[in-house]
């Protein structure tokens, strides 16, 4: 059987419009993460913000970190969700990262014996010094050593379905979600790729994007797959994090 938990691993503050483009306003977000637990091993899906951001956001993020503004505390770190769990972040086996940004890989050193799972484009992007500095990358998230699987389109994690990377590109040039088959459905974990609920209904683009189309052609398959019974789990969206329970078997 598998389960998934999920996680929130602090909250970010940020201008609206950098969510959808064209609104005004600030909008506080929740950082979420997601434990996955299948009969032939764990993963992590997204590892939060770094640890540093607690006290010290602009050390970590230089310029970055004057965009937002960060209610992150201790012991809300992945490493610390996952020992409430019962887990030891130590064994975990696979951090499925939906992207390489800071607050989505920024605690992959909390599962350093983890296999990074990434899209190639995505690892390929944050090689080259132009789209690194575009895309806003931090190599300090993701480039630890590692052991890295390269992925290209969709991956079976556990080679029985239940646990599939999808790409979902546009955000960033390689995104990717997660699809998990639980007992009770089918659920796909957005990361970036649909922030809010909005985004999905209105097919309303963040004011911050690599590729619009790849982007529109994202949501429009997660509009798909939730047509055919799947439950969206939103990336960013307040409200509807508020009816998701947190570390207990979804």
């Amino acid at each position: 059987m598998v389960e998934l938990f999920a996680m929130t691993c602090g909250r970010l503050e940020m201008d609206l419009g950098t969510l959808l483009e064209g609104e005004s306003g600030r909008l506080q977000v929740p950082v979420p993460s997601y434990l996955i637990r299948h009969p032939k091993g764990t993963a992590i899906f997204d590892s939060g913000l770094h640890v540093d951001t607690q006290t010290d956001p602009g050390k970590r993020l230089g310029k970055i970190a004057q965009f937002f503004a960060f209610d992150f505390s201790a012991g809300e770190e992945v490493g610390a969700r996952l020992e409430s769990l019962d887990t030891d972040p130590g064994r975990i086996d696979y951090v499925v990262n939906s992207h390489l940004h800071f607050d989505h890989a920024g605690g992959n050193a909390q599962v350093p014996n983890a296999r990074v799972v990434v899209q190639r484009p995505e690892w390929e992007a944050t090689q080259d010094e132009k789209l690194r500095r575009y895309n806003g990358y931090n190599p300090a998230d993701f480039d630890l050593g590692q052991d890295l699987l390269l992925i290209d389109g969709e991956h079976d994690l556990f080679g029985d379905g239940s646990v599939v990377c999808m790409p979902t590109y546009g955000h960033t040039p390689g995104h990717q979600s997660l699809r998990v088959k639980l007992e009770s459905g089918e659920v796909v974990l957005c990361g970036d790729c649909c922030y809010l609920r909005r985004s999905l209904e209105d097919l309303h683009l963040p004011g911050i994007l690599h590729d619009r189309d790849a982007m529109i052609e994202s949501l429009k398959k997660l509009r798909t797959l939730q047509s055919q019974g799947a439950t969206i789990f939103y990336g960013h969206d307040p409200e509807f994090w508020k009816e998701v329970p947190q570390l207990t078997a979804l």
